[in-house]
């Protein structure tokens, strides 16, 4: 367990979370079963599709919503409800939803941006799994520009990363694209919906 010392967040990393042959298993299970999407995204008129496929599972009536699209929940598989017991006794709350990332190769990748959409709540507490490939993960302040406040980490495969307190309010993230030729990588951030 490693605690990263991020003023305005608090953000705790671990390591290898879960055990190797359950991350193989997990990684080609729900590679696999997830019922994958390709999402479009509308920049300045255009549309393009958002650089990786997605998918939105949780309780009933628990969507989301970000950057004008809009998901509702498909059921919880077994393979979901396995990791979430798993991570909600360490996170310390009962999630309702996942938010899945597929990363098909270094190309794939997630702009920065914070988990502080309105149905999230204030302060809210996000369990982030990886399986697959490893990525690196950099984190800025909302405030970079003047204090210059920067961090990254590298997500191995099967690592657990639990960001809340006031970590979405003042940072931004991203999965940068890598021009490495990499595997690919399953990413699933767990969280609770409070108004939907």
């Amino acid at each position: 367990m490693e605690t990263l010392n991020l003023p305005d967040a608090d953000v705790t990393y671990f390591d290898r979370f879960f055990p190797v042959g359950n991350s193989d298993r997990l990684l080609n299970s729900l590679i696999k079963h997830i019922q994958w999407k390709q999402n479009t995204i509308r920049f300045y008129g255009k549309e393009s599709p958002v650089p990786r496929l997605e998918a939105w599972y949780g309780d009933p009536g628990m969507s989301y919503s970000y950057s004008g699209i809009r998901m509702d929940p498909l059921p919880w598989t077994k393979d979901l409800m396995e990791i979430k017991k798993i991570i909600e006794p360490v996170s310390m709350t009962t999630f309702n939803s996942v938010l899945i990332n597929f990363y098909r190769d270094g190309k794939d990748r997630v702009a920065w941006h914070s988990d502080d959409e309105k149905e999230l709540g204030e302060n809210p507490i996000i369990g982030s799994v990886s399986f697959g490939a490893e990525r690196k993960f950099k984190l800025r302040h909302k405030k970079y520009r003047e204090n210059g406040l920067r961090g990254e980490i590298m997500l191995k495969h099967g690592s657990f990363l639990l960001m809340g307190g006031s970590t979405q309010s003042h940072w931004a993230h991203e999965i940068p694209r890598t021009a490495k030729p990499l595997g690919p990588r399953v990413n699933l951030t767990y969280r609770k919906i409070i108004c939907s």
